[in-house]
């Protein structure tokens, strides 16, 4: 079932919402740290709070903090939470809209509250559906990033099911071509050499500044280029996904990207500041959300063997040399990874389990 979040901002909250939205988040982070040592926490259920705290708080919030708990001791996850901020369940948390403007309502340390947030357009469109009950809606989580207080909510819903006459985009990643994106043998491709180069001088310049011992230099640099990184991966996917819409794409199947740093190889002598740093899992969360939003479906694919197979069925080694793919058997000769998209594309290894 697709799912994206919305990452929602509280429309300019008082400094005193924000104050009590940082004692609940303080309250909650202690609270959870005390239940990760309670010897009976398997039991556990909302009145345990009162045996760490007085303190009035929400019985909401509560309740998902001790199913996170529960759920991080038993996968081990956890050995004490920096931050535990507070959430509340779809019962708790409810989206209305008056006007023109959409609000976000939940229990606090006072009061259930109403907030109003800013809403993007292509929010807007996901909050009328939340309204309309087209979409299941998540446990929201209320959270700060840089002085700004956030309600990010987990959006899920069916998605459209497949058909045999519906065109399939298939993806293929690596270093010399960050993306080839196939629907048959037409295809969109997008060249690694310029990014390599752009990489290459951000590390040369924080050599410098290394050997300069500035530290705080080499860390904006970092930043820098993280950003510029993001930049590039939203740019590539919106592009493949425009393509796939134009082009009346129903799927998109994506290799696995498991083990794509011990696949693609370089051979330059500095092969960490290529691609084998690139945010491939961040630009296949890109493109896997921009493509659910468009109501296109996304499926991983395992990528053995399909940069060796050809259209006929032969798989050898040998069929593929570089960049160039031709055949042993019947002699077809294709763009190395541009075959493998096309094979992606058709799930030849079947889907990732």
């Amino acid at each position: 079932m697709p799912t994206i979040t919305l990452r929602l901002e509280l429309h300019k909250p008082t400094l005193t919402k924000q104050a009590m939205y940082q004692h609940m988040t303080e309250i909650n982070t202690e609270f959870a740290n005390w239940l990760l040592l309670h010897p009976e926490i398997d039991k556990a259920n909302s009145p345990i709070f009162k045996e760490f705290s007085n303190e009035k708080f929400p019985s909401a919030v509560v309740n998902q903090t001790i199913r996170e708990v529960k759920s991080k001791k038993k996968n081990q996850d956890a050995k004490t939470f920096k931050k535990m901020w507070c959430c509340f369940n779809n019962q708790n948390l409810t989206v209305e809209k008056v006007g023109d403007y959409y609000t976000v309502s939940f229990p606090t340390l006072e009061k259930r509250i109403g907030v109003p947030v800013i809403a993007r357009p292509f929010q807007q469109v996901w909050l009328d559906q939340i309204l309309s009950g087209t979409v299941k809606q998540g446990a929201g989580q209320l959270y700060k990033k840089k002085k700004k207080w956030y309600l990010a909510i987990p959006i899920t819903w069916e998605g459209p099911q497949p058909s045999e006459s519906e065109k399939i985009m298939g993806i293929d990643l690596g270093l010399r071509f960050i993306a080839v994106a196939s629907i048959g043998t037409q295809s969109l491709i997008f060249k690694g050499s310029k990014v390599a180069y752009t990489r290459r001088r951000y590390s040369a310049k924080r050599r410098k500044l290394g050997k300069a011992k500035k530290l705080q230099a080499i860390k904006k640099s970092k930043n820098k280029e993280s950003r510029w990184m993001k930049d590039q991966n939203h740019q590539m996917s919106r592009q493949i996904v425009n393509h796939a819409l134009a082009n009346g794409v129903g799927l998109i199947r994506m290799e696995d990207l498991t083990d794509i740093r011990n696949t693609a190889k370089s051979k330059k002598k500095d092969p960490g500041r290529n691609l084998h740093s690139w945010a491939f899992y961040q630009l296949k969360e890109f493109i896997k959300y921009k493509a659910e939003m468009a109501g296109i479906r996304f499926e991983l694919v395992n990528p053995e063997y399909t940069s060796q197979t050809c259209k006929c069925g032969h798989q050898a080694k040998a069929n593929r040399n570089g960049l160039k793919f031709r055949c042993k058997e019947c002699g077809y000769t294709c763009h190395a990874d541009l075959n493998g998209a096309i094979n992606i594309g058709k799930a030849i290894s079947g889907l990732a389990a």
